[in-house]
């Protein structure tokens, strides 16, 4: 059993990719999966722009994305970047967001860390939407496709900077849809088509991205394309995200289920989760599903049962409690537990274990070890914190 379980363990692990440097920080190979979001100011207000990517950092952001739809929009990112440095000594990589003016596009090679394209609505014509193109008709729109990128690829190799090549479910263009259909498989092709031409011209400091509204696309499309570019010899980082997911709780199960299943499949180096709120609000949820799913470790974990008739505390105050004092611990997992029915089977891999083991008495644990019987619970967390100090797992708060 034992075997089997250290097997299980053993499973997907992460992808290796090429690292990508945006500003100072590394997306891919053995660092740290990256959290990042998206501003959704008017990219022009430069002091609301500039508060509002602080609010971001603050909350655990390591790169912001900024809204350029054009040349004007990309050339305020430098008094942006020199207000964050002057006014607040923050130097978080910025990421232009270019969609259909090319002209952003190589402006944005100047002022940005980073710069995301995406490809169904850069270079592909509109006039054959509804038509399925022959073999040669198709081949020829991928020429006319690769001409269009030369220029920006040359710019690209001087400057050096980084691009995320990211398509999403509802940009996709006429061509692509036609052949593939609004498919997992279209939205890899279509990410794919740029990925062959500038592996042909030699560059490769790419992030590539896919995203959908409906996790189980966004999934069997990441997937796809993971394969193809493993087929291809491209071991290009890969950004994860469930695209317009919503608010409250709808977008946070969407974003779970999407970016939680991939990581578990070792994939993802970088990550956004996209909810109808203010940007700050998605980075906890970022940091929680990278906890869950132990591909990075930031915080203590807390495990607590729900609560029954055998509960012999208010064990939804006492975890609130405990969570204040011990949630800035790192890397430490703490159970607490109503009673002694369930709790010490259920907290199994917890590091230290809070459990009721008589009315108004606690039992303190240490991994399935009971460190201490039928403690006064008015100063059980401070004996709880105490044990965790013993064992050398304490960290005083910042």
């Amino acid at each position: 059993m034992t075997e089997q379980y250290e097997e299980f363990k053993a499973l997907k692990p992460r992808r290796k990719t090429r690292v990508v440097k945006v500003g100072d920080v590394l997306i891919g190979g053995d660092n740290p999966i990256v959290v990042q979001t998206m501003t959704n100011t008017d990219t022009l207000d430069i002091d609301a722009t500039v508060a509002q990517i602080m609010q971001c950092v603050d909350a655990g952001s390591e790169i912001v994305r900024l809204t350029t739809p054009t040349v004007k929009h990309v050339k305020a990112l430098k008094e942006i970047r020199e207000k964050l440095a002057s006014e607040h000594d923050c130097y978080v990589p910025l990421v232009a967001d270019i969609h259909f003016d090319k002209k952003a596009a190589f402006a944005a090679l100047e002022e940005a860390d980073k710069i995301r394209l995406n490809p169904g609505n850069l270079l592909d014509s509109r006039a054959n939407d509804d038509k399925i193109l022959t073999d040669e008709e198709y081949a020829g729109e991928l020429e006319r496709i690769e001409e269009g990128l030369i220029p920006f690829i040359d710019k690209l190799k001087e400057t050096g900077k980084p691009i995320r090549i990211g398509t999403n479910w509802g940009s996709l263009s006429g061509r692509v849809l036609a052949r593939y259909g609004n498919t997992p498989l279209g939205l890899a092709e279509s990410v794919m088509e740029y990925l062959r031409v500038f592996k042909k011209y030699d560059y490769h400091n790419i992030v590539v991205a896919i995203k959908s509204s409906d996790p189980m696309i966004m999934i069997e499309a990441n997937r796809i394309l993971v394969d193809k570019m493993d087929e291809e010899e491209m071991d290009y980082p890969v950004h994860l995200g469930v695209t317009e997911a919503g608010s409250q709780d709808d977008g946070r199960a969407k974003s779970t289920i999407g970016i939680g299943t991939l990581l578990m499949d070792g994939i993802g180096d970088t990550l956004r989760v996209s909810l109808t709120e203010p940007p700050e609000d998605e980075i906890p949820i970022c940091f929680t599903i990278l906890q869950a799913t132990q591909r990075r470790i930031t915080k203590a974990e807390f495990i607590s049962c729900p609560s029954c008739g055998r509960t012999l505390f208010d064990i939804e105050t006492v975890t609130k409690q405990i969570k204040e004092r011990l949630g800035h611990l790192t890397g430490v997992r703490i159970a607490v537990m109503g009673c002694i029915v369930n709790g010490p089977g259920e907290m199994a891999d917890a590091d230290f274990g809070y459990v009721g083991g008589a009315p108004g008495k606690i039992s303190l644990y240490k991994n399935k070890e009971v460190i201490e019987y039928n403690i006064p619970e008015e100063g059980a967390i401070d004996a709880l914190i105490e044990l965790i100090k013993k064992e050398g797992k304490w960290i005083d708060v910042k």
